[in-house]
């Protein structure tokens, strides 16, 4: 591959930054006609094991009646008592005991990282690698965060990519904010998910023993980390009651995690602006951004998913992207995949929405 097609940025010898650059319009037959095709074709190289998560625009919905919606009365009833413990944890709030405090925002951010680093840059976009401690420690975390096991997670959010926004998006974001946000959770997958996801390449995923041990011990590890753990440690080490351990520490924590990652599917793509491309449904949201630990930036996501920072601004608002580039610092993280300006510029010149400020 040309220099000016991919470089790479050494910091120490320790992690490497890939940068997708745009090639110069010179270079192509008819100027920056063919760069949406190059672009494409360099993705394929940057990310040679990945490329389910990269848009289709060909896909259509099937015309006909839409299946009949069968509700899944289980997780209606255990969505509607947690939120429930939830409504009663933030009644106790104000008489927890400071250190209760700490170990929720302690617990929020951690567990959030499991979905943020792990799941989603790690695991379901390849983005960057990471060594066999980060690895455990975000496999630990995403088991935290209780949203279904790593190789579930991945595949739905691949199909979401892939189809985003069809009827082969599990959380489909035409069919309203509630259906995207929780909705999608409480009945039966529609058919489209389930056959396109049959279709997609997971072997990456199968081969991580660490991904596959998650999976088959999933059950008693969710119950321990997500629910008697984080109901434990504030009851015995400084004396909080037991109440207050169970209804904040644990079920109000956990369905602020829900909801901040549910926002992503929901507020992230109805509501904001479309900087990168104004042809798809995601939005740059900076709310979202604040709850989710730097994933609001949905329509650079979309755009780049193949970009570890999700946002073109790094740090800003992003604490995932702070995560990493600490861990790629201590030699944990590396090959994290960044997009260039040039090919940023290119894609906002081309699509976007005439929203964009730089800086």
């Amino acid at each position: 591959m040309p220099a000016h097609l991919l470089q790479e940025e050494m910091s120490g010898s320790y992690t490497t930054t890939t940068t997708i650059t745009a090639p110069s319009s010179r270079m192509l037959p008819n100027g920056g006609g063919k760069l949406e095709k190059t672009l494409l074709h360099l993705e394929e190289e940057i990310r040679p094991e990945m490329k389910d998560d990269i848009y289709d625009p060909s896909y259509k919905d099937k015309e006909g009646p839409r299946p009949k919606t069968v509700y899944v009365w289980r997780n209606i009833i255990l969505m509607f008592m947690l939120h429930l413990g939830a409504v009663y944890g933030v009644t106790l709030l104000p008489t927890c005991k400071f250190y209760t405090w700490l170990w929720v925002l302690f617990y929020y951010v951690v567990s959030a990282l499991g979905i943020t680093a792990g799941a989603h840059r790690l695991w379901s976009h390849r983005t960057y690698k990471a060594r066999l401690p980060l690895r455990v420690f975000l496999i630990i975390a995403n088991t935290m965060a209780f949203q279904n096991d790593v190789f579930e997670w991945a595949r739905d959010h691949r199909v979401h990519h892939k189809f985003s926004e069809t009827d082969a998006d599990p959380h489909n974001s035409r069919r309203g904010f509630f259906f995207s946000h929780v909705g999608w959770l409480l009945v039966r997958k529609h058919p489209a998910v389930k056959e396109k996801g049959a279709l997609l390449d997971l072997s990456d995923l199968k081969a991580e023993k660490l991904v596959m041990f998650q999976r088959r011990y999933y059950k008693p590890s969710i119950l321990f980390m997500c629910f008697i753990f984080p109901t434990f440690v504030p009851w015995y080490f400084w004396g909080e009651t037991y109440l207050h351990s169970l209804f904040v520490a644990t079920l109000m924590r956990y369905a602020l995690v829900l909801n901040a990652t549910w926002l992503v599917n929901s507020a992230a793509h109805l509501y904001g602006y479309r900087p990168y491309d104004k042809n798809i449904g995601p939005r740059e949201n900076l709310l979202v951004s604040l709850g989710a630990v730097g994933e609001g930036f949905h329509n650079y996501h979309h755009s780049f998913p193949y970009d570890y920072s999700t946002s073109e601004y790094r740090w800003h608002v992003n604490f995932t992207t702070f995560f990493i580039d600490c861990m790629a610092a201590l030699g944990l993280a590396y090959d994290r995949k960044k997009v260039s300006k040039a090919t940023i510029l290119a894609k906002i010149k081309r699509t976007g929405d005439g929203s964009y400020k730089s800086g």
